[in-house]
């Protein structure tokens, strides 16, 4: 079966009529991870949001396979890691697990320590890294075709990044993957190829060395 792909073209977002996307064009294969950087402000966020379907852009247009998708959370198409926590309360971790996780990843994930630790409690039971870890893990062994991870590096140590750099590389060999965060060493060290959000538009890179180029690096250490 050949791999689907997710095509995002001609966003155009703004706020207070201060454009923030303007000329997006970007794709992802399932078999690849696809690392998104940019600075504060960029729109990073807002277009893994506005490719989820929880933002509204004045224009989009979002495919797989040539099929229009308006809203990616439907139907598994789509799964998005916000950089809150996402996960509801009053619902036992088991009891999400069952209902999110790919049945073929499913022993793989339920072995998982940090699940076996803390299937009987609640999320508001968790510490906060706890939290990050599960909601992560559930994001990447869910059913969806493609994954967006918004910072999914913020607040676990570097051990745990190094793990799961590992767990997004294995899953990348049958889910398309877009990952953003500020600590872009970690998105260099997984990424099959880097684009850059800036001036509202995207720049495929050809090179690590483009990050200077383009003025989002001082310099390449």
């Amino acid at each position: 079966m050949q791999p689907l792909t997710l095509k995002i073209d001609s966003v155009q977002l703004a706020f207070d009529e201060r454009k923030i996307l303007q000329d997006v064009y970007l794709e992802c294969k399932q078999g690849e991870v696809i690392g998104l950087l940019g600075r504060n402000g960029s729109g990073k966020s807002s277009l893994l949001k506005i490719v989820f379907g929880t933002l509204t852009p004045f224009y989009k247009h979002v495919n797989i396979n040539g099929t229009v998708i308006q809203y990616g959370y439907l139907n598994n198409r789509i799964a998005y890691l916000p950089q809150q926590n996402y996960l509801p309360g009053g619902i036992r971790i088991n009891r999400l697990a069952s209902m999110l996780i790919d049945g073929q990843y499913w022993q793989q994930f339920s072995n998982l320590r940090i699940y076996q630790d803390h299937q009987h409690k609640y999320a508001e039971q968790l510490s906060g890294g706890e939290l990050r870890q599960l909601e992560m893990l559930m994001i990447l062994f869910s059913k969806a075709d493609f994954i967006l991870l918004d910072e999914p590096f913020t607040h676990i140590t570097p051990v745990q990044a190094d793990y799961f750099k590992s767990i997004i590389q294995t899953i990348a060999k049958t889910k398309g993957i877009i990952i953003t965060d500020h600590q872009y060493y970690d998105v260099l060290d997984i990424s099959d190829r880097i684009i850059l959000l800036t001036n509202g538009c995207t720049k495929h890179l050809k090179n690590v060395d483009d990050l200077v180029t383009y003025n989002y690096l001082s310099g390449i250490k």
